[in-house]
């Protein structure tokens, strides 16, 4: 039966914290709480030296029906408590996964990836929804272990759970987890015409077909051609759903 000892791996163990590593997390939450209030995403923060989370903000997609004190008093409970048994077992899988990969990754690089998968939460009436999940590293340690990570959680536009994606500041390449075959796998980034992002961007401030081909001096017919083609692209059956996509896998 897992615990939630299962979820801090040995090789991120850390033993102490310098007092220059202390310094430089002075006053962070307030940074924290600032993106927060211009954020629609869920956040919270790991403490891995602590074994718990540090911050969780109010957005009531993470929490279940509890306060926002609640879940972070909580901590990785919350999980065992929320999570269905399925993707509670591939939650332990991608921990391990990320701390196996960060252990290949040089020293100065390991702040610019972050670590992406989906997985079902149910609230206290049962009820699942699938939500799409992304880490990065807040704050390292002086061996480079991860000390505090920054979770940012939305609703997933895929139909399945896993998903598992690490993505690199810069790069327009990712690596992809084949749980088939147990590798990582790089995949080119998806591309969108000028054309496709502007469809996207005016549906985003809830403009219709006949307004954005207005706006844009095209046909209703052309416009509905485009949207097509995202869809088909994302993989996706509405426009809510490819707007998810694009935000989701950094196309916007």
């Amino acid at each position: 039966m897992p615990n939630i000892n299962d979820f801090f791996s040995f090789q991120n163990a850390m033993i102490n914290i310098s007092e220059n590593e202390y310094l430089q997390m002075s006053n962070y939450l307030d940074t924290v709480k600032a993106f927060e209030r211009l954020s629609n995403n869920s956040i919270y923060i790991i403490d891995y030296k602590e074994k718990g989370f540090e911050y969780v903000s109010d957005n009531p997609l993470l929490l279940c029906g509890h306060s926002s004190k609640e879940v972070q008093e909580m901590g990785y409970e919350f999980y065992f408590k929320y999570v269905i048994k399925k993707d509670l077992e591939l939650l332990l899988k991608i921990n391990q996964l990320g701390f196996d990969f960060y252990e290949t990754i040089p020293l100065k690089e390991r702040k610019n990836y972050s670590i992406s998968y989906d997985f079902h939460l149910k609230n206290r009436e049962g009820k699942k929804i699938l939500i799409n999940q992304k880490l990065t590293p807040l704050f390292l340690d002086g061996n480079g272990k991860i000390w505090k990570a920054i979770c940012l959680v939305s609703l997933s536009s895929s139909n399945t759970s896993g998903n598992i994606k690490i993505y690199k500041k810069g790069n327009q390449k990712f690596l992809e987890y084949n749980e088939k075959n147990c590798i990582w796998q790089p995949i080119k980034a998806i591309e969108i015409s000028d054309r496709e992002k502007e469809i996207l961007q005016l549906s985003i401030r809830g403009f219709k077909i006949n307004e954005i081909a207005e706006k844009i001096f095209l046909s209703s017919n052309t416009v509905k051609f485009h949207r097509k083609k995202l869809f088909e692209k994302f993989e996706v059956s509405n426009i809510t759903e490819a707007i998810s996509f694009a935000k989701n896998n950094y196309l916007l």
